[in-house]
């Protein structure tokens, strides 16, 4: 697969490397002259809810053929599109660790968003980071490390805007819980926010994004969509963002103090009843009053115009056609990611790869479509049935459903083997549906999703990180019935499996995540081995859930735990996970040799000028770090080679950070090299001081592995 998307990625990043900022705002200068006041206000204020094609519209304006812009949900594909996929979630897409395939998603989601007239995509998500592992959009973004959400925002991004669709950055920030989301204040110090939360976002404006979502929570007290520290100070000047900045649906709170404070655009230009329009007329007479200067909207005005020229869009757009075939030869990748995603957590004894087996036991509600139907649950809000996604409006609909059942009687049928079913969660059938099979496959989910939807009184973020639908006593029942029990975990995010392997006879827990509609057909190409499994889990699962130290919360979050997230806080407080954040294990065995550190970074300040992202000189590369695999296994695999950095004992950071990481695809017994190019800020702090990005002096431990805990080699590098 891999081969194949090469030329892909070589196009793209030619394409990402050609956006003309510069070039972009003399059209949008040139443009701005010929509107009037009446224009502008309609560029930067939505139509109103409902009251459009889209889920957001802004008006035509036929002096300069900008047209009504289309603004569409969401971050895996066409939300309300009648004809398009539904690619695997970004947390699924994130556990695969593959540059390529993240890149080949976002093209493909936007050929299609394009197809479909939509001019800006509402995606990738880098907010949640993920800090609350209940939290019940984290399956949105690409999990709790900033460096991976980093990454995958990037290659998102870049893979979209390659085919000429506006993405969107979002949700900024600190958007980390369900609960209270409108009205929480997220209260957190500037050091954390510029090391984790607001790193994947520099990420973003580095590689050009057109525009960025701002959430619905306040930011130590004041509202994110009118917080000048956030949206002028940081994101503006700090990072150089050249795009334009719109709310989310309902965001904002106020006319001038928002315009003054950064906010570009309105959506959807009212609340969800027609009421709540704060820009609009009110913006108008805003700027004759004064209240705002009229250099303002101008800004505002040529942000968005300029992200419009940046991608192209004035010249042969589609018309919006929410019903037009858009799936192409897709699948494809999402067949890629959905496999490739999938992670090995536990395989004794070899269970796994299936061999022909005689007879195979399928148990659990989760091995069929939902009996009403793939998509009878608005925006997904159900857990009925096999589970590919989370709900909300980051959902899209399926066009159609490969559930494992299906794809392993399929398989079965080719093989021979004998299928019992029992599509329930009740324990009352499984003995005679798995007594006498070689092997028995049970699969439990968990599910979450968006807070105005509550499932199974889930409202949004999970209530605990239990399966669902009595998933721990349903693995008990099949695995006193079966020897060989095989566990598939269909999840949003961390499970506690302490109870079902404490089951003697669970010899292979395979965790499948959010798979999408390539579901079956995914599993069934890792449980027979037609492909090896290489995902890798994006965050941490614990033995308890007390030990990630971070819950949702009720009135406002002090974000306490500072940069101790995740396996950050893990390692500082010597907690042993069930499984660590970048573990995954395979039907092959690699090893790690020779490893070389190459660089000579020296200490002290970012120094370099304001482009896209930040300093110029924090995206420089300093140091080289390569190493040797080798895979002395019987069968061709992939390994994610992961690169963590210990910085200083004076610098006060978390033990070792992800930074950098790389798949390598190696046939029996061959061996390569990988390289990981560490750049300024991989190896920066931020000083609250000096109000800047700062190498600091002392020893640098650099560990690579095949995890966060197991470590193949590692060295040092001096910075004086």
């Amino acid at each position: 697969m891999r081969s194949a998307i090469l030329p892909v990625v070589f196009a793209t990043v030619s394409a990402a490397a050609a956006l003309d900022w510069d070039a972009a705002y003399e059209k949008a200068n040139a443009s701005l002259a010929k509107l009037s006041q009446n224009d502008k206000i309609n560029i930067v204020t939505g139509v109103g809810w409902n009251k459009g094609p889209c889920v957001g519209n802004t008006a035509a304006v036929s002096s300069i053929k900008y047209p009504q812009l289309c603004l569409q949900d969401g971050p895996l594909g066409v939300r309300y599109a009648t004809n398009a996929n539904a690619f695997v979630p970004g947390i699924h897409v994130a556990s695969t660790w593959d540059r390529a395939l993240m890149r080949e998603r976002g093209q493909f989601m936007a050929e299609e968003a394009k197809g479909a007239g939509v001019h800006v995509l509402l995606g990738p998500v880098a907010g949640p980071l993920g800090k609350i592992p209940t939290g019940g959009r984290n399956w949105e973004g690409f999990g709790a490390d900033p460096y991976l959400q980093g990454v995958a925002m990037a290659e998102t991004i870049e893979g979209m805007q390659s085919v000429g669709v506006q993405a969107n950055a979002k949700h900024y920030i600190l958007n980390e819980q369900e609960l209270n989301r409108e009205t929480i204040s997220e209260n957190l110090d500037d050091r954390s926010m510029h090391e984790l939360y607001l790193f994947p976002f520099a990420q973003s404006v580095h590689a050009n994004v057109a525009s960025v979502m701002c959430s619905y929570n306040k930011i130590n007290g004041t509202w994110t969509c009118e917080n000048p520290n956030a949206l002028d100070t940081i994101l503006k000047k700090e990072l150089g963002f050249k795009g334009y900045v719109m709310t989310d649906w309902n965001a904002q709170h106020s006319t001038a103090p928002a315009a003054i404070s950064g906010l570009d655009m309105t959506m959807p230009g009212s609340d969800f009843n027609g009421g709540s329009v704060y820009w609009g007329s009110k913006l108008t007479q805003a700027v004759s009053s004064g209240q705002v200067p009229q250099s303002r909207l101008d800004d505002m005005v040529l942000r968005i115009l300029a992200a419009w020229y940046l991608l192209g869009q004035d010249n042969g757009y589609p018309a919006i056609n929410l019903n037009a075939n858009v799936q192409g030869t897709h699948k494809t990748n999402i067949r890629a990611t959905a496999r490739d995603g999938i992670v090995l957590l536990k395989n004794e004894g070899g269970i796994l790869p299936l061999k022909k087996p005689t007879k195979l036991g399928l148990v659990g509600s989760a091995a069929v479509v939902n009996p009403q139907g793939m998509n009878s649950c608005t925006d997904q809000g159900c857990n009925t049935g096999a589970l590919g996604m989370g709900w909300g409006s980051g959902t899209a609909s399926y066009p159609y459903f490969s559930a494992p059942a299906d794809a392993i009687k399929a398989r079965a049928q080719t093989d021979g083997t004998q299928i019992s079913l029992s599509a329930s969660d009740s324990t009352s059938s499984v003995s005679s549906t798995v007594s006498g099979a070689d092997a028995a496959i049970v699969f439990i989910t968990s599910d979450s999703g968006e807070g105005y939807i509550t499932v199974e009184n889930n409202a949004g973020d999970r209530n605990d990180l239990n399966p669902w639908h009595g998933g721990n006593d349903l693995v008990k029942a099949v695995a006193a019935a079966n020897e060989n029990v095989i566990v598939v975990v269909h999840a949003v995010g961390p499970v506690i499996l302490e109870t079902i392997l404490a089951q003697p006879n669970v010899k292979t827990i395979v965790w499948a995540g959010l798979p999408s509609q390539e579901n079956g057909n995914a599993l069934v190409d890792i449980l027979y081995g037609d492909t090896n499994p290489s995902g890798k889990l994006p965050y941490t699962i614990a033995k308890s859930a007390g030990d990630y130290g971070t819950s949702v919360v009720n009135g406002n979050d002090d974000f306490k735990e500072g940069l101790f997230i995740d396996y950050r806080r893990f390692d500082k407080q010597g907690i042993e996970p069930r499984y660590e954040f970048g573990y995954g294990i395979s039907y092959t065995n690699f090893t790690y040799s020779d490893i070389f550190v190459d660089g000579r970074p020296t200490s002290g300040p970012a120094t370099g000028e304001i482009i896209p992202g930040g300093r110029a000189d924090l995206w420089e590369t300093v140091l080289t770090v390569t190493v040797t695999i080798a895979n002395t296994g019987d069968v061709q695999g992939a390994e994610v080679a992961q690169l963590y950095v210990g910085f200083p004992e004076s610098a006060g950071t978390p033990p070792k950070q992800l930074r950098g990481f790389e798949k390598l695809a190696l046939e029996a017994g061959a061996k390569d090299n990988v390289a990981f190019e560490l750049k300024r800020r991989d190896i920066s702090i931020w000083d609250t001081a000096k109000q800047n990005w700062v190498v600091p002096a002392g020893t640098f431990n650099i560990s690579v592995g095949s995890s966060s805990r197991d470590i193949r080699q590692t060295g040092t590098l001096e910075v004086p």
